[in-house]
């Protein structure tokens, strides 16, 4: 599980609109990777929704803001039309992106147990390493405290 100071793991993934994003090609910039467990349920809008709203404040402190989930690039899609979000979204079906920031976890709802998403963000330096990570993240003001801490890099 990767953390502050470790480099961050590289990955090549889908994205909203057909292109492949990969993070070491967005050097020397900062990244922002938040990852969440699903498309259109109320607490992943809400932060999906947040870190749009701030988007502009984020490019202008030389950031990229980026969404990971395991739906699929249609449902992604679905997901950005509906709610207006203008943060690009990144599909990990495989889990391998997940798994490789130790974000994939069981977890336990009503008794039952299985695996999914813990709601997480990394935020990636210009040189490629984890200045910053958010665990277990709850979401009204974390895409401010995000966007303080780019600026503060």
């Amino acid at each position: 599980m990767p953390d502050t100071s470790d480099t961050a793991p590289d990955f090549s993934l889908p994205r909203d609109g057909g292109d492949t994003v990969t993070l070491s090609s967005l050097r020397p910039g900062a990244v922002v990777l938040f990852f969440y467990p699903r498309d259109n349920t109320s607490g992943c809008t809400k932060e999906a929704v947040a870190f749009s709203a701030l988007k502009d404040q984020f490019d202008a402190a030389g950031a990229t803001v980026m969404g990971i989930s395991k739906d699929s690039i249609a449902s992604h899609e679905k997901f950005q039309s509906k709610h207006a979000l203008t943060v690009p979204l990144l599909s990990d079906e495989g889990s391998n992106t997940c798994e490789a920031y130790g974000v994939w976890t069981e977890k336990s709802m009503y008794g039952k147990t299985f695996f999914g998403i813990a709601r997480s963000t990394f935020l990636i330096d210009g040189q490629g390493r984890i200045a910053r990570v958010w665990r277990k993240v709850k979401v009204p003001g974390h895409a401010e405290d995000v966007l303080a801490a780019v600026k503060a890099l």
